[in-house]
Order: structure tokens, then sequence, then C-alpha cells
């Protein structure tokens, strides 16, 4: 199962020097002018967890697969993207293909590069972003009302659903609030993904600050963090400079180097951390000689939907989990040491996963 996170941010914040930072490759052209960035780049990161390291070791496996996570660069947006301005319909269009949005901004003065409206307001930034996504699903939930108001004369029970969800994002959004500040039904929530609104996808508000202030934030990222407290949304502060450094180093180098600037971990991890946690994720493992394996799953699966995770014939045909948590299997050493001393436990098909689990999956063909 695949995460998506879009980078977006208005032109010119670090967006594609961030994404080549975290994906390591030279895939989005980093420079200094508006719209850079034409089709939206695609890369795949690894997800870093000391414990499938671990894990691997004591099951000496040959291969380690870890789990993974994909970044979307999306060009700048500007203001009036809503109505097409810059290149705005086409990047709105890719942000409704993600799962979540990592909201670049600018907390760093540089004279050498250009800001689009010639200032450094990081606040008023994320506010011109958030205004064109909102005035964006404004625009879509007027046209699919027009097209659902057919559909529930005929008596479509589904079309009266979604009519319902529609008006109240719409009330919501003319107040100035996001989709995602709806209160939703659980029985409605698949309906409501279904209408793929911009301002429903959880967002994460990164500061990208200059080198000296890559650990300790500064007073422009303070005010970021204050604005996504208020919102309910994360915050994660990053040098994307830094990072590009940091992206060229092999493993002894990168430590050395975040010692020398007083960072425990790279941007990276925090991203990738403050992403699962956005995303409500949760990581299993599969352990054995040929691989030990990371999965990311959504937080209250079940040991069937995470067999599925696998294979869809695993969910199918589920019969069993053997289950060990992550403290045993390493505490014990292994398998074997782990259901010998009882710890290995047999989950039933209603057993919800938690993070960390190792389990081995029996099913019928």
């Amino acid at each position: 199962m695949g995460f998506k996170v879009g980078i977006v941010g208005l032109p010119n914040v670090g967006k594609s020097t961030l994404f080549n930072a975290l994906t390591r490759t030279a895939a989005a052209q980093a420079a200094n002018f508006p719209f850079c960035t034409i089709e939206p780049n695609v890369g795949e990161v690894s997800v870093p967890d000391a414990r499938l390291t671990a894990i691997a070791g004591i099951a000496q496996s040959k291969q380690v697969i870890p789990a993974r996570m994909t970044f979307v660069d999306i060009a700048g947006l500007v203001k009036g993207a809503s109505k097409g301005e810059g290149l705005g319909n086409q990047f709105l269009a890719n942000i409704r293909e993600v799962d979540a949005i990592a909201h670049v901004l600018r907390c760093f003065e540089d004279g050498d590069v250009t800001h689009v409206a010639n200032r450094v307001d990081p606040v008023d930034d994320a506010q011109t972003i958030d205004t064109e996504l909102m005035l964006a699903d404004l625009d879509s939930i007027d046209k699919r009302l027009v097209n659902v108001a057919k559909k529930i004369k005929s008596g479509d029970k589904e079309a009266k659903k979604a009519a319902e969800l529609l008006e109240a994002v719409k009330a919501l959004l003319e107040e100035g609030r996001p989709a995602r500040e709806l209160a939703v039904d659980e029985e409605d929530e698949k309906a409501f993904r279904m209408l793929q609104l911009l301002t429903s996808k959880p967002i994460l508000y990164v500061s990208n600050v200059g080198e000296d202030d890559a650990a300790t934030g500064n007073a422009l990222s303070g005010k970021v963090a204050a604005m996504a407290e208020a919102q309910g949304a994360a915050h994660v502060v990053i040098s994307a400079a830094i990072e590009a450094e940091v992206a060229q180093l092999d493993d002894d180098e990168r430590e050395a180097f975040l010692d020398d600037l007083g960072l425990e971990e790279s941007g990276l991890d925090r991203l990738i951390r403050a992403g699962y946690g956005l995303l409500d994720l949760i990581t299993y493992f599969t352990a054995g000689p040929k691989e030990s394996r990371a999965w990311t799953i959504p937080k209250g699966y079940r040991a069937p939907q995470a067999a599925g995770t696998i294979h869809t014939d695993f969910e199918k045909g589920f019969i069993r989990a053997e289950t060990t948590s992550y403290e045993d299997y390493t505490g014990l050493g292994g398998e074997q040491a782990a259901k010998d001393a009882g710890k290995m436990r047999l989950e039933g098909k209603e057993y919800l996963v938690k993070d960390g689990d190792i389990m081995h999956f029996r099913f019928a063909n």
C-alpha cells in the first residue's frame, strides 16, 4: 500500500530543493525562478526504522526491505491559481491525487532568492494557498451539486448523502474553514473521502529555515508553529539547504555532520515521522532468513486487512496470524525463542494490529 505526500508551496520557498534532498535524486530542477517545476516529480524514499535492522539481524535475513513513502513535488502555486493563474488548475489536479499535503513555507531571509510577493511572511503565504484551495473546492462543490440534484430526482440515495456532505462542506468553506474540519460520522467517512476535496487532505506545515536555525527554528517558524497548533495541523522545521548537503554524504559522514550542527536526526526522518503521524500510520514486520520487511498500514487495521497489504489472497483466505511483539522478539532473540517462552500469540480475524508487531500469516488457498 503506497502513501503519497504532495509537497506544495509558493514559488521559491525551497520545495524542489527539499524534494531533491529527500529523494536523493536530481529529478526536480531547483532554480531561482517561478514554475521551474512543470510536471510533478515523484520520488520514493525508504522509511528509516531501526527496528527493522534489529529484526533482520536476529532473523539473519539475506534481504532487508524497508517501508516506502512517496513524495510528489508539485509546482509552485500563486494567488489566483483556483482561476487558472500561473499554472494553477494543472497543479490543483495533482494535489487531488495525494493522501496528505506537506506545505513548505519560507522562513529564511535571503536577498539572492526572490520571493513572489517581495516579502517574507510564512503565515500570509500559507493563507494565500489555503484560500486558493478553498476557492477551488467551492467551485468544484457548486458544479457537483448541480449534477447530484439530477440524480436525487431519480431516487438515488447515495446522491442524497453526497449532497448533504457537499452542502455541509460548502458552509464551512464559506466561513473560511477547510473541509477537514467537518465532523463526519463513521458511516459517512468513505463517501466523504470519495469527494476528493483539496482541503480535506491532512496538512503538515514545513518551515524551511536557514542553516543557522536548523536546530532551534526562528521567529518565523515560531509563527508557523502557532498557526499549525491553532489549526490542529502538524509542523516540522527543516533546512532544505542542509538536507541537500546531507543527501550527498555517506552514513558515517552524515552522522558527524548532523552532530556538528546539533541535530539528532535528519530532516527526512522528522518529515517521515510527522507524515506517519499525520496519516495515522503504523508499521508491522515480517521476518525470516530470506528477508525481513516493514509494511505500512493505517492504524485500526485488523489482521486480515494487514495480510491483504502483502497479497489479496492472504486477506481472502485468512486463517490466523502468528504474532510476536517487537519487544519480545528482540528481547528473547527471535521467533523460536519467543514461541518457546509462550510469547508468540495466535490472533484471529478481529485482532487489531499494533505498531511493531512481527507477523506470520496462515491462509487457505
